[in-house]
């Protein structure tokens, strides 16, 4: 018997009632590419969603990043996984289906849903729009347990559809360019969060570290805020492109000469790296009352640390970690991006097993430039 219809069986008379409204009926079918253990390679997977509540809105899947994050979880790099796993949470599509207390969406609408669906909406966290930081813990997009339906562990977005509460779902413009808008959802809300916390304005000298999937958002993002952006990478191969986005300086780390004089120039650095690297390098470029924002996170077998003594000697500069941001400033920062033109640069593959383990591999390699965008539409075909 498929898995999928065992999960069915499973979920068979479960009726959730809750404060964000009730679930009922038949579960919705669905297709999506999965792997089925660690380091696995992606194979067509048929499964279900839960069905339409009285506040949740139904989404054809048309657009699906591939985020650095989904290659830590599939690679179990995190820690423990659960398999069969399909990874997404950046998510672009249209709306097919309404719950009767939706008054946000209608059907035909662009919809995108980020990398979680649920919070407790209660909590201190909630209440002030962090909910990436819910106490009781954010549902997330896949690699998660929905509480609010039956606790099924979420499935993500390389997927044809996802069934999410309207309050948790991105309200994507007419007029925005969809096959580039779902990694704003994660790689562009990474980005403009921090640098909204730092409060960036013209002038500053900012530092953008790692410029991939991350760090070209944020040299667009810091340079239409008129900063003067300095980025910094392992490879020649990118320096033109942060030159075209609008860089002021772009700096080989592994060419020694181009770190000198660099020590207390800076007032923010976006720090977006997914590997081992020097902080305290990045710290001693910060200059006085200067800030870090740390939103890469690399694997833990190869997680970086900075000693204690070294804040010490390096005092009033800061370093703080960020986490995407909270739904309302979400759609704050795409409804920045359309009306400013700020989008990633993308490569759009079609939804195959062997083309999404390649992007994968590339990804890994660092040979992408600089988001891989799978086509959800041609699933199957």
């Amino acid at each position: 018997m498929k898995k999928s219809l065992i999960l069915s069986l499973l979920y068979v008379g479960c009726f959730a009632t809750f404060s964000f409204g009730q679930v009922s009926g038949e579960r919705i079918p669905a297709r999506g590419l999965a792997v089925f253990e660690e380091k696995g390679n992606f194979i067509p997977y048929e499964f279900t969603r839960h069905p339409v509540g009285d506040n949740d809105i139904q989404i054809e899947i048309l657009y699906a990043g591939i985020c650095h994050s989904d290659l830590h979880h599939v690679r179990a790099e995190w820690g423990e996984e659960e398999y069969p796993m399909i990874p997404g949470h950046e998510i672009a599509g249209k709306v097919v289906e309404i719950g009767k207390n939706v008054t946000r969406f209608k059907v035909g609408d662009y919809a995108g849903i980020g990398c979680m669906i649920g919070s407790c909406r209660t909590c201190d966290a909630c209440e002030h729009d962090h909910e990436q930081y819910c106490e009781v813990g954010p549902i997330m997009t896949y690699h998660g347990v929905d509480r609010y339906n039956c606790n099924e562990h979420t499935q993500g977005g390389y997927a044809d559809t996802y069934v999410v509460a309207e309050d948790f779902a991105i309200q994507i413009p007419a007029d925005a360019d969809l096959e580039k808008v779902a990694p704003l959802l994660c790689a562009g809300i990474t980005s403009y969060s921090p640098i909204y916390y730092a409060g960036v304005k013209a002038g500053n000298k900012v530092g953008i570290a790692g410029f991939g999937g991350l760090g070209h958002m944020g040299v667009q993002y810091a340079v239409a805020l008129g900063a003067d952006v300095t980025v910094f990478d392992i490879t020649e191969e990118k320096r033109e492109d942060a030159l075209r986005m609008g860089a002021k300086r772009y700096v080989n780390v592994n060419n020694p000469d181009e770190l000198k004089g660099l020590d207390n120039t800076l007032d923010f650095i976006l720090n977006t790296i997914p590997a081992n690297y020097d902080m305290n390098m990045y710290l001693k470029m910060l200059k006085y009352d200067g800030k870090m924002g740390i939103v890469g996170l690399p694997a833990f077998a190869h997680m970086p640390v900075i000693s204690l003594d070294k804040f010490i000697w390096q005092g009033n500069r800061s370093i703080f970690g960020s986490q995407i941001g909270g739904i309302k400033q979400t759609q704050e920062m795409l409804n920045y991006s359309v009306a400013n033109t700020i989008y990633p640069e993308v490569v759009i593959i079609p939804a195959e097993g062997k083309a999404v383990d390649e992007a994968y591999q590339h990804v890994l390699d660092g040979k992408v430039k600089f988001r891989y965008v799978i086509d959800m539409t041609t699933l199957n075909k």
